[in-house]
């Protein structure tokens, strides 16, 4: 009986499946091999396994680009900006979600529009904003830019969450004499917390990989993030590789091990934000 239920079908999406899997699997191969290699076995080898593993790369990384400091200057935009898009995007969302009324609609609308459109279309205008303000080479400039982008995004996810919520607690909370922003606050914001921890994994990550406007904002001031410090090894003449991957390595791990602290949230809070 077990014989006739797996049949070619069941071996052929077996089959389909390990190489999909090896697919994802193997530029993880080829990050980490590339790191643990000196640049002469890069060159000759790439795809080889190293003649002997060596953390040389890593320590040459972190010396020469500075990735300490890189790492505190990403690690400070990515708490800033990621902590005001979950205060101002979750707020925004309530009012949005709470009121049926055409200008909320319309200013629901609004945030969508605010997903299409590339920020590419006010990238100039953006910069030349920042250079009056006085503002490029400080933090301040990065965690404006990373709120005002991704906050469409956050509030599309919040509006859609909340709209699947029951609103019986919060009427029971506004019945007992509490605001609207002390429902908000002890009694809607809690039960937020799926979609929080997608929005946190989904803002953080992008903000943290962002290379573009690091570069232009902060670019050749100690406050460059991970990305730009190790762009520093890539030349237009020489390029050295296993240095490169080495800083790719050392900048995966925060985001890995956060994304497992929270993986649980993540598919969950997503499934809800598309509902509405």
């Amino acid at each position: 009986m077990s014989n006739r239920r797996y049949g070619k079908t069941n071996l052929t999406i077996e089959v389909v499946m390990i190489l999909v899997a090896l697919v994802y699997v193997f530029p993880l191969y080829v990050l980490l091999n590339i790191s643990l290699k000196p640049l002469d076995e890069v060159a000759d080898s790439p795809l080889g396994l190293p003649e002997q593993f060596s953390l040389a790369n890593y320590r040459e990384a972190w010396d020469q680009a500075s990735l300490g400091a890189a790492l505190f200057n990403s690690t400070v935009v990515v708490l800033i900006s990621v902590s005001l898009l979950i205060f101002i995007g979750s707020m925004a969302a309530y009012a949005l979600a709470r009121r049926q009324s055409r200008l909320s609609y319309g200013l629901y609308l609004l945030f969508l529009l605010g997903i299409i459109l590339p920020f590419q279309l006010a990238l100039i205008p953006l910069y030349q904003l920042m250079r009056d303000l006085q503002l490029l080479g400080t933090y301040t400039s990065l965690i404006i830019f990373y709120t005002g982008h991704q906050l469409p995004f956050t509030v599309f996810l919040y509006t859609g969450f909340l709209r699947a919520l029951p609103r019986d607690y919060e009427h029971a909370a506004l019945i007992d004499g509490a605001s609207h922003f002390q429902a908000f606050r002890k009694v809607v914001f809690p039960l937020l917390r799926p979609v929080t921890g997608t929005v946190v994994i989904l803002n953080g990550i992008f903000v943290w990989n962002d290379f573009l406007t690091p570069l232009l904002y902060v670019g050749g001031t100690p406050l460059q993030t991970l990305p730009v410090a190790i762009y520093s090894f890539v030349g237009q003449y020489v390029s050295q590789w296993g240095l490169v991957f080495a800083g790719l390595v050392i900048g995966i791990m925060p985001v890995l091990i956060v994304y497992f602290l929270l993986q649980r949230y993540i598919i969950r809070g997503f499934a809800s934000g598309l509902k509405g």
